[in-house]
């Protein structure tokens, strides 16, 4: 049988927080939260584990072909000068390789489904991957890894010495897609709209808006109206004129109304594009032949 959801209680403190909570959303300059879960410390483990198993087996390959090939009587110092070069590289460049060909991946992130990713979200390059198998020396290898776990054990989202140092973070990719609900406007508020203003409304507050009616469905109905009464106090302040309608439907006139704005500044900003290409002479980018 399917595990029964339990409704979340808007009383709960802990609720309350998480409707006004971003920071452990990953935000870039333009003010766009990322939607980029970091990896448990237990995924890292695991997939560093699986890891280091493959570079060992690696580098006893390479040692016992290297044996097979040397000729007899070589110098002593030929042999360690070998050897080490083939611990660098199976340590730290064949991992950093790996890294920026896979753009983030390995066996143990394939296998756990994890990736490494800059602090913006975007792909690692060589520079964040060496910077990482570099530093991995010293906190994985030669201190088993105990190094790593201590600094990971502090922050908010689990980065070991060489992500801090490289501005890395290993994202979880294996999530459940979630849909968020579409608000649509009310019928009652058809007329509002048409004059209604609700271009101050702030953007925390508008994020708060929309993580109220992700997780309305799963919550008691008189909680419910008590949180949408505080939040339609709080969008008051800069939405004129306020509708006599109840709280919800003013809150889903909000929401729809600002969604509406959204799409047509972003259809003009597009249309000035096209313009400004064709003006030029110049096919936009991205647009059919």
């Amino acid at each position: 049988m399917p595990k029964r959801r339990t409704t979340r209680d808007l009383a709960d403190a802990r609720f309350v927080r998480a409707l006004d909570e971003t920071s452990d959303e990953l935000v870039v300059g333009e003010a766009v939260a990322l939607d980029v879960v970091p990896a448990g410390i237990a995924l890292r483990l695991a997939a560093g584990l699986l890891d280091g198993a493959c570079l060992i087996a690696l580098y006893l390959m390479l040692l016992l072909g290297f044996l097979r090939v040397v000729p007899a009587g070589i110098d002593q110092a030929w042999i360690a000068a070998a050897l080490i070069a083939s611990l660098v590289t199976v340590l730290v460049l064949v991992p950093a390789a790996v890294e920026t060909v896979t753009q983030g991946k390995s066996v143990g992130r394939y296998a756990l489904g994890t990736r490494v990713v800059r602090v913006d979200g975007g792909a690692v390059s060589f520079r964040h991957a060496f910077t990482r198998s570099l530093v991995g020396v010293l906190e994985l290898w030669t201190t088993f890894g105990s190094v790593a776990m201590v600094v990971a054990l502090f922050g908010s989202r689990p980065r070991r010495l060489g992500d801090l140092l490289a501005g890395t973070v290993v994202q979880h990719e294996r999530l459940p897609q979630s849909t968020d609900p579409v608000v649509l406007l009310p019928p009652s508020l058809v007329g509002w709209s048409a004059v209604a203003d609700v271009r101050a409304l702030p953007q925390r507050l508008e994020n708060r808006l929309g993580a109220f009616f992700r997780g309305a469905a799963s919550v008691r109905p008189e909680l419910r109206d008590a949180t949408a009464l505080a939040l339609a106090a709080e969008v008051a302040e800069y939405a004129h004129p306020v509708p006599p309608v109840p709280a919800v439907e003013f809150l889903a006139g909000v929401v729809a109304l600002r969604r509406e704005r959204d799409l047509r500044a972003f259809g003009s900003r597009a249309r000035t594009l096209a313009d400004a290409t064709a003006t030029a002479g110049a096919r936009p980018p991205g647009f059919p032949r």
